[in-house]
Order: structure tokens, then sequence, then C-alpha cells
């Protein structure tokens, strides 16, 4: 089934305009658990209640309302959204190209494919070939869902992906580190050479394939078990709290130096030659 866009316009910058289609680049795998009682097992339905006249309220009836003193709103229509900014909503508009390294981390949120529209796959191509070439990262803003959004555009294998950005204000100013201890928690020489020695020994090409939602894995199962188990209408009990490790380990350097024992035995499992047999059966 092919993907529907979740946004059309153009890509401006300077007075060149790419004609694009936006597609989600990116996908929930969270279970579709819903509100059960617990007396009967009969679904617990999400209710649209008039706050008024306790009545349930039809689709069709509810709008959007901004609340400019207590109780008292003004109405929104799909109208006024479109018509607040009309470039706004209908262009992803580039402001600068910029280093993506230069971009904190922090900033990042959500992934989506661009792909041009009919007519628009010579700027596209263009504009995906430039920012290779340079090696940037454009920053623009564009309105989707009622909302502006910051945003980055970036070459992604064939295709340009957009990945909106938060603004300044939407991220909250860095805690200060009030716990840094007294003088000798501070690293010896040998512990900081020691853990470097760790991180390279344990650090590896990126290869995001090797990472899954174990957590909803092991949900499943038991979820599966549950069911041939004919425990269905069944609810669990607690499991019984284990005891946690302390935060604060007593030798550092011996914890160093078992992990790095331990790595080396995993890598010398996993380059530990064939036997005679093993390569007669291969």
């Amino acid at each position: 089934m092919a993907q529907r866009s979740v946004w059309r316009g153009a890509i401006s910058f300077g007075l060149i305009y790419v004609p694009i289609e936006m597609f989600s680049a990116s996908r929930e795998h969270a279970l579709n658990l819903h509100f059960l009682d617990s007396r009967d097992f009969a679904p617990v339905g999400y209710e649209r209640i008039n706050k008024v006249t306790g009545k349930s309220v039809d689709w069709q009836h509810i709008v959007k309302g901004y609340e400019y003193e207590k109780g008292q709103y003004v109405a929104l229509s799909d109208a006024d959204f479109k018509s607040a900014n009309v470039k706004a909503s209908e262009t992803i508009d580039i402001s600068s190209f910029t280093n993506a390294a230069d971009i904190s981390p922090a900033y990042y949120h959500a992934p989506y494919y661009l792909l041009p529209s009919k007519g628009g796959e010579k700027v596209y191509a263009l504009l995906s070939q430039a920012l290779k070439a340079t090696g940037r990262v454009a920053v623009a803003t564009f309105v989707m869902r009622g909302r502006q959004h910051l945003c980055v555009v970036t070459p992604a294998a064939d295709s340009l992906m957009l990945v909106t950005l938060r603004f300044a204000d939407e991220l909250i100013p860095a805690v200060k580190n009030s716990r840094e201890g007294p003088k000798s928690a501070a690293p010896k020489p040998a512990e900081l050479a020691m853990a470097r020695k760790l991180v390279e020994e344990m650090s590896g090409a990126w290869k995001p394939q090797a990472f899954h939602d174990t957590y909803r894995e092991d949900l499943m199962r038991r979820i599966r078990d549950k069911i041939s188990k004919k425990q269905t209408h069944q609810l669990a009990s607690e499991p019984k709290k284990t005891a946690r490790s302390k935060a604060e380990v007593v030798n550092i350097m011996d914890a160093l130096k078992k992990s790095l024992t331990l790595k080396g035995k995993q890598g010398m499992r996993r380059a530990a030659p064939k036997t005679a047999q093993e390569r007669k059966r291969a």
C-alpha cells in the first residue's frame, strides 16, 4: 500500500522553488493497548464530554479555540490557520546553510522524506547534489498541522530528508551539576587511562539494525504465553522486587579491568579460528 504524503508544497531558497511532497520517515512500534474495566474486562471508551452540560459531543461540533481570558475563547477555523501566513504554510523556506555538526542533538525531533513533485525533479536533484558537494544542511521553517516548525533539509541516500528541530526556547537550560563530590571523587590518571581503553575496546561502526525494542518483544512473548495458557482474563500479581546494584563502585580499577577482560574474551570467541572438523563441515 502506497504511503500518503503528510504535506505538500515547495522548498524555497533564493529565487529557486522545488515542488515537493513530504512523507513520514519513522513509525512507532508501541503496543496497541486498550483501557479495560477490571471487573468484566469490557473496553473503556474515550468520551468527548461537554464540561457544562455533561453530554457527549460529536466531532462535527468540535472547534479549536484560544482562551484569552478565563472562560473566554476565540474560535479558530481551518481557514484561519491557512490564511495566517500563506507563504509559511505552503513553503519550506530555507534561511541559511550550515554544518550539521554545529547543531546539538538536543534540537533534533522527527524525520521526514522529501520527494519531488512532477516537474520538480531537476531542481530537486540540484539542491541534493549542492548539499552533498558542500557538506552542508539547509536550515528552514515551514508550517504543518497548525504550527510552525524549525527544520533542516539534508541529503539521505538518493533522496532529501527533512528533520524537524526544536526551537531554542523549547529546550530547558542545562541543569547545573551540584553533585561533583569531594576532591577524592576526581578520576585518577590510571583510572582515566583504563576507562579510555575500555571506550576504545567497545567502539565500532554505528549499526542501527543491531538494536531493537527488547521490552516490547518481552511483553509480546508474555502476551502470547497468556493466550496459549488461556489466561486472557487473568491479572498477574506484581513480581518480587530484586535488590538493585548500588550506584557507587567500591573499586573502579577492578571493575574496569574485569570489563576489559570480558570484552577481550568476547572478541576472542568471535575471532577464534575454526577447527578442522568445523572447516570440513563448512
